[in-house]
């Protein structure tokens, strides 16, 4: 069996209603390209940024070191960088409060010799060191390895007979200081000023603070220099002695610091550089200034919080549902949005990462195509990623002229995740709209579409329920006051239904009318010729009177005799027209009556073998039982009469079949013949009136299929039904009879 989907006006109107969905999808595309309007805009306001920063330090080149920034090429160990140090140093001896001090120290060995060369195997020193800048100090740390840890004697004048560090710097003013670090233990250092380390007297230098401590590999000497004592140049050196008051074995060091002309370079994070670049903190960007060396000069800001965009998400939610307490429907959907729409929107769009690792960049040398662009004098933007490859990174060059030179370039950095958390609530805020938008859209759709088959549907029942299944009117169809199609429709429907009531009540009344009408003709036809038989009867009695003289007619007249059966047969077609109205208005008439089917039943077909002596009856007695009905027992003899002779004239083999069959609820008769078989599809159509399928013959009696008809009818006065079917056997047709018991 094929089952066939209904498409309903709703199922349509909501197919229809579909093309909201494309609204999401064109809200997303609008969106996506905000987003890139936005990207652009932040790539052109830190492009300017940089290019601000750039123009308020050209042509100052007062900004710069004099020394370090203008070199040349810069030698790694001998030209220092400090780190900016986010927390002074403990001086400890110990390298646990430096940042990363794995990679931002620096390794001495055989190469850094200074004076005599001495081979990998006769050198027995090495060292690490770390310069690091917070306030107003200079941070150094040295971590010597040294088979030999050879201390000052205390009673010793000399301070270079023994394992020492030296250090040398040249202050602001240009004058060239040296120091000396030799203890005579581990603990606080003892630091002295010199100029000639043969001849002049050892001074102490207060300023120069320190811890020295002893490791199982050496000693590690951490000290703390102001940073007036120094401008752009320093050099500072481990000297090895092996023995007490013994000479020097090795020194390893930055540079040489006996004079003034070999001393190397630091550079220290320009604190006026500092205080033009911290004035543009408030842009949230994050800004380094470099040399031409790619060393940093000043920086502020933390990429975390570059986000490029001030954003603060204002939970609106919460501030819109105070003012709605009264409104239920407002409530409900700010709760739908804050406990379903915004944990599936943090899931479905992408989250700016609160805490991503951003490593590219080594605070002593920053490198990348945008900084490389910017120092050769041409200004540059690129987007990255973060190291961690959670954050998409803008960056932005611009080169510093002095001199009509490079020597430095300003770099600017923001995150996109301003613009992505804009984006998201943007979407957010959009989606949201749209889906309410879509829910009220869809459901007045959908209400209206019901209302529209609501109607239709109400209209459809009344027209069904105003013509029965035998397609008699039996109601009528409800006129609509509403002013569209539908209306119109209605009362459409009802004019047409109201015209065929009057012409179906025309109809029915014409067998009446008809009978009434030709009864009159009819009967003066009957009396002309009942008087015209009688003087040809007359005149044959003369012809017999007068024998002798003539011989009289053998025959009647055979004109006559038709005439006198087709009166008959028209008195008959008249009567049984007249027998199907009467039965109607006497069904509407009678009064129900409790009476047994058995009786009526076993009586009539007792009555039946006598009525048609050569027809078989086989039935089963039911005497035995009750079969209570509610109703006219007259008339169900009446009905079994109509079936009987049905079958009795369509036998082939003169044998009639009755059985009875009862459950709690209702008795089912069933009258079979064999013989002639039903056409297809006129099981139902074999019981409205003036239906018949019998073959004509001259001799036969007229038929106007109202026997069935009446049947139907006495059956429907008795709620009952009844139907014809051919056997399963397919030799003849049954009748079955169905009416409901009383209780």
């Amino acid at each position: 069996m094929t089952i066939k989907w209904r498409f309903g006006l709703r199922s349509k109107l909501l197919l229809l209603s579909s093309f909201l969905f494309t609204i999401p999808w064109f809200g997303y595309q609008y969106v996506w390209e905000m987003e890139k309007y936005l990207r652009y805009g932040q790539e052109q306001t830190i492009i300017g940024t940089a290019r601000a920063l750039a123009t308020a330090m050209h042509e100052r080149a007062n900004l710069f070191n004099n020394q370090a920034s203008f070199l040349p090429s810069v030698e790694k160990g001998k030209d220092l960088y400090s780190y900016g140090l986010s927390a002074p140093i403990q001086l400890d001896g110990l390298n646990q409060d430096w940042p990363d001090f794995a990679n931002k120290a620096h390794f001495y060995q055989q190469k850094n010799q200074l004076y005599s060369q001495l081979t990998p195997e006769q050198l027995s020193i090495n060292f690490t060191a770390a310069v690091g800048t917070y306030g107003q100090y200079l941070y150094l740390y040295f971590g010597v390895i040294d088979d030999k840890v050879i201390y000052r004697d205390s009673n010793a004048r000399s301070i270079i007979n023994n394992d020492h560090l030296e250090l040398a710097f040249i202050n602001p003013q240009g004058v060239f200081s040296r120091f000396i670090i030799s203890n005579k233990t581990t603990g606080w250092i003892d630091a002295y000023r010199i100029t000639d380390i043969e001849a002049d007297i050892p001074v102490p230098a207060r300023k120069i603070q320190g811890h020295w401590r002893n490791t199982a590999q050496g000693y590690n000497v951490e000290v703390r220099v102001p940073l007036t004592e120094f401008n752009d140049n320093i050099a500072f050196a481990v000297h090895d002695v092996d023995s007490p008051l013994g000479s020097i074995q090795a020194s390893l060091g930055s540079a040489d610091p006996s004079s003034a002309d070999t001393l190397g370079t630091i550079l220290v994070p320009s604190p006026e550089i500092e205080r033009i670049v911290k004035g543009m903190s408030y842009t949230n960007s994050s800004i380094w200034v470099v040399d031409q060396h790619h060393r940093v000069l000043a920086t502020t800001g933390n990429i975390n919080k570059a986000s490029g965009v001030w954003n603060k998400r204002v939970n609106i939610n919460n501030a819109r549902l105070d003012n709605t307490d009264d409104n239920f429907i407002l409530t409900a959907w700010h709760s739908v949005e804050n406990n379903i729409l915004k944990p599936l929107y943090e899931r479905i769009l992408t989250q700016p990462p609160n805490n991503f690792i951003d490593q590219l960049y080594d605070s002593e040398n920053l490198t990348g195509k945008h900084i490389e662009s910017a120092l050769t004098g041409e200004p540059m933007s690129q987007w990255r990623l973060s190291t961690d490859q959670q954050a998409v990174v803008l960056s932005a060059a611009y080169p510093i002229f002095i001199n009509k030179q490079v020597k430095g370039a300003v770099i600017v950095e923001e995150t996109t995740n301003g613009i992505r958390t804009l984006r998201n609530q943007a979407l957010e805020k959009l989606f949201s709209s749209i889906l309410a938008i879509m829910l009220l859209g869809a459901l007045a759709f959908f209400l209206f579409a019901s209302r529209i088959s609501n109607r239709i549907r109400t209209l459809s029942n009344q027209a069904e329920m105003a013509i029965d299944e035998h397609g008699r009117i039996s109601g009528n169809v409800d006129t609509s006051n509403t002013n569209d199609e539908i209306g119109d429709l209605s009362r459409s429907f009802s004019t047409a239904v109201n015209r065929l009531s009057q012409y179906n009540h025309y109809l029915e009344n014409m067998s009446s009318r008809l009978s009434h009408e030709l009864r009159t003709p009819i009967a003066v036809v009957r009396t002309s010729l009942e008087t015209l038989a009688m003087q040809q009867q007359s005149i044959r009695v003369t012809t017999l009177d007068n024998h002798n003289k003539m011989q009289a007619p053998a025959l009647e007249n055979p004109y006559l005799v038709r005439a006198q059966h087709g009166i008959e047969r028209l008195s008959l077609i008249l009567t049984n027209m007249n027998e199907a109205t009467q039965i109607e208005q006497m069904l509407q008439n009678t009064d129900k009556s409790a009476f047994d089917l058995a009786q009526v039943f076993n009586g009539c077909m007792q009555g039946y073998r006598l009525i048609y002596p050569h027809i078989d009856f086989s039935f089963n007695d039911i005497t035995l039982g009750k079969h209570p009905l509610l109703g006219s027992p007259e008339h169900i003899a009446q009905l079994l009469d109509k079936v009987i002779a049905n079958a009795v004239e369509f036998s082939d083999d003169n044998k009639i079949t009755a059985s009875v069959a009862r459950d709690h609820q209702q008795v089912t008769l069933t009258i079979s013949n064999n013989g002639e078989l039903l056409p297809e599809q006129m099981s139902e159509q074999l019981f409205d009136s003036m239906v018949s399928i019998r073959k004509k013959h001259n001799n036969e009696q007229p038929h106007l299929g109202l026997g069935l008809y009446i049947a139907r009818l006495i059956c429907q006065f008795h709620h009952g039904t009844i139907k014809a079917v051919n056997q399963q056997s397919q030799l003849g047709v049954e009748v079955i009879i169905t009416l409901p018991l009383t209780k």
